[in-house]
């Protein structure tokens, strides 16, 4: 009995981590209204703690969050919300890196440029050794079978990848760092076009 109190304990924690973290990448700026989506996998129970689709941030509660599994089966859906049109990419993601526990998905402004661009964001600040070699993830439609295809061999080399003419989706081992790591490539990728700018004007 104490061991169940515990698992529902914990699993009410992650949720309420995802929804921090929501929160603060909007309050930021990284995503706006209802696009982004941030999920964790709790790897033993081969879970994955989801935000819905079409919720607002700020009215997002722990019975929001969709609990799915590997196969992208809904196991746990208090609200009767619909998870995440991103599922299978999050799905796709964890399955291709063991290490990963925690996923991010916006649609920062200066990240998501380069995305639109295909082109990679450069190391031209220190900020980039947080997070390393940036991927690019050929465009396929949200939430296809073809876009979780797609991420697969980028996010293997790569825990920042752009999605072209998308948004951007970061990996770490908890889902703070997933963020941190989409904070600092957004404001790399913003520095990266403000001195191209700035070389320009000479």
């Amino acid at each position: 009995m104490d061991n169940q109190k515990n698992e529902i304990r914990m699993l009410i924690d992650l949720k309420r981590k995802i929804i921090a973290t929501a929160l603060r990448a909007e309050k930021d700026g990284l995503c706006r209204q209802k696009s982004g989506n941030f999920s964790i996998c709790i790897r033993d129970e081969k879970k994955i703690l989801i935000t819905p689709s079409g919720v607002y941030r700020e009215e997002l509660t722990p019975d929001d969050i969709v609990v799915a599994d590997f196969d992208g089966n809904i196991i746990e859906n208090i609200n009767d919300r619909k998870a995440s049109t991103e599922l299978m990419m999050h799905i796709a993601i964890y399955k291709s890196r063991s290490d990963v526990a925690a996923v991010v998905h916006t649609h920062s402004i200066y990240a998501s440029a380069f995305a639109v661009a295909g082109i990679k964001i450069s190391p031209v600040v220190t900020e980039a050794a947080f997070y390393g070699e940036v991927g690019l993830v050929e465009y396929a439609e949200a939430g296809s079978k073809e876009l979780a295809e797609n991420v697969k061999e980028p996010i293997k080399k790569a825990d920042v990848c752009l999605l072209k003419n998308h948004g951007v989706v970061t990996v770490a081992d908890t889902i703070e760092n997933a963020l941190l790591k989409a904070f600092y490539v957004e404001d790399v990728a913003k520095i990266e076009i403000l001195s191209k700018l700035l070389s320009n004007s000479k």
